[in-house]
């Protein structure tokens, strides 16, 4: 690469930066062909063609500046220029073994899982699987042709010329692709869950809520109630793979679920800003609010959705049939590994100790999770957070956390490098996170039953919480196993 790096040595600023002159970029690419300045013949293979103009798209701007180097400018969120870090956009009209550099230049945040490892992640028509592109071929630096921003290079060889590719931030969960998934869920008939519509978006899409509880086994007035929430933040599309994982878990014939539906109501919302994510947003709703940052006051017109779930909880705090013990709302982090939780803080020593139960027990079931990065605050930048809100609402017997995974990856005990995130390793702490919820009741004598002899263990962890023997990714898998993926993988060069 020609372009000089910089050190980075100046102060990180976490805080998104509104300048860069992009930020006049209001619409995706559509179809949007570069060919070399002053051509005018007929299209040609490797005159590549960009679009973003699809669900959950975004790229506002491609500048050419050689036959293989690209700058690629970042929409910013709608109605709210503070906002770009996500993107996902394709390209097509690739020529065989063309090798290419992508420069995004235009990035909001400083601070980046990029300068440990990070990297895009990439699909192709013929390779449905989403890949994260090699470490190697990832720049991360400051950027004296971009005012001294911070730019993410990737280099890239296009391998099959009949192929469209599409590049992401992250793993994408579109809202399509929960409707479809909660349309499967429904169609199963279970008698233990329940689907509504609890309101609508401003641009009219469904706000969906799952009640997922066993009716008749025990009072209702008996059950405690968990709710959890999602993708209040549209671009952390790593909560709804973690949301999911504990959807799935929760309706599955697991003795744990079984014995959770039974004692548990739990209410999960699992996309709460649909219109951010399906204009590919990476923070704000159409409007360009940040709806994490509105729940004192969230208008019924303005912020549709955050207005719904919140009467909804304040109607249920209200009802002393009810027993709300639980709000986790998840969300993904860019600059921190592993998972982990923010919690309220407490005068109340003994309330204090008790809210960082869960979180230790959750430290036991799952690998990736980390006490050591959760955190208890009260900082005044999320005083409106539904952490924070709603931890002053409910009673002292309730408890609000946000729940955090890494857009990367998490180390354990003993690693040297960061294991990076897969769409299953994600659902996998969704699973963990729900079993949680036995271990906790059953500590607090609220479910009285013994545990099932043997019941299975959900991934990789005991009954007893230690960690079971990790192989590395691929151990286990038989050649042929190997010789398929090899042939899905990409030609990175």
């Amino acid at each position: 690469m020609e372009r000089k790096m910089e050190e980075n040595t100046d102060r990180d600023v976490e805080a998104e930066s509104e300048i860069g002159g992009e930020d006049a970029l209001v619409g995706n690419v559509n179809k949007l062909t570069l060919s070399p300045p002053g051509y005018t013949g007929l299209l040609r293979k490797g005159h590549l063609i960009f679009d973003a103009c699809f669900e959950s798209g975004n790229l506002g701007r491609v500048d050419y500046i050689s036959d293989f180097e690209f700058d690629l400018f970042i929409r910013p969120d709608t109605c709210n220029p503070r906002f770009r870090v996500w993107f996902n956009f394709t390209v097509e009209n690739v020529r065989e073994t063309q090798r290419v550099i992508f420069n995004v230049v235009n990035f909001s945040k400083t601070k980046s899982l990029y300068r440990d490892g990070m990297s895009p992640v990439v699909k192709s028509t013929s390779r449905p699987k989403w890949q994260r592109l090699p470490p190697k071929n990832v720049y991360y630096y400051r950027c004296p042709d971009h005012r001294r921003n911070y730019v993410m290079s990737f280099a890239f060889c296009f391998d099959r010329e009949g192929d469209v590719y599409q590049f992401a931030y992250c793993y994408p969960y579109t809202y399509t692709r929960l409707q479809h998934y909660l349309s499967s869920l429904e169609r199963r008939n279970l008698p233990y869950l329940q689907r509504e519509q609890l309101g609508l978006s401003v641009q009219q899409r469904r706000l969906d809520l799952l009640t997922i509880t066993n009716s008749g086994k025990s009072s209702e007035r008996e059950k405690k109630l968990v709710f959890l929430t999602a993708r209040v933040h549209p671009g952390e599309s790593p909560a709804s793979f973690v949301c999911q994982g504990v959807i799935d878990f929760l309706v599955s014939q697991h003795p744990i679920a079984k014995i959770l539906r039974d004692h548990v109501i739990f209410k999960i919302v699992p996309m709460l800003n649909p219109d951010g994510v399906y204009l590919g947003n990476y923070r704000c709703s159409l409007m360009g609010f940040d709806l994490n940052r509105h729940w004192q006051d969230p208008s019924p017109w303005a912020h549709p959705t955050l207005h719904a779930v919140k009467q909804l909880i304040v109607q249920m705090n209200q009802d002393p049939s009810v027993s709300l013990e639980f709000y986790i709302d998840v969300h993904s982090h860019s600059t921190m590994l592993n998972g982990f939780m923010y919690g309220n803080v407490f005068e109340d020593e003994e309330r204090a100790q008790r809210q960082a139960v869960f979180p230790r027990l959750l430290c036991q079931n799952a690998l990736d999770f980390s006490f050591s990065n959760t955190s208890f605050n009260r900082d005044k930048v999320k005083a409106g957070t539904g952490r924070r809100f709603l931890g002053g609402l409910l009673d002292d017997t309730s408890y609000c956390y946000t729940l955090e995974v890494s857009f990367y990856g998490y180390m354990t005990a003993g690693s040297t490098a960061p294991v990076p995130y897969s769409e299953e390793i994600y659902m996998k702490l969704g699973r963990n996170v729900a079993r949680t919820f036995l271990d906790y009741y059953k500590l607090n004598n609220l479910i009285k039953e013994h545990r099932p002899i043997n019941i299975p263990s959900t991934d990789g962890v005991s009954q007893t919480g230690k960690s079971k023997t990790v192989s590395s990714i691929g151990a286990g898998r038989d050649t042929g196993d190997r010789k398929k993926e090899k042939n899905q993988s990409f030609g990175h060069q």
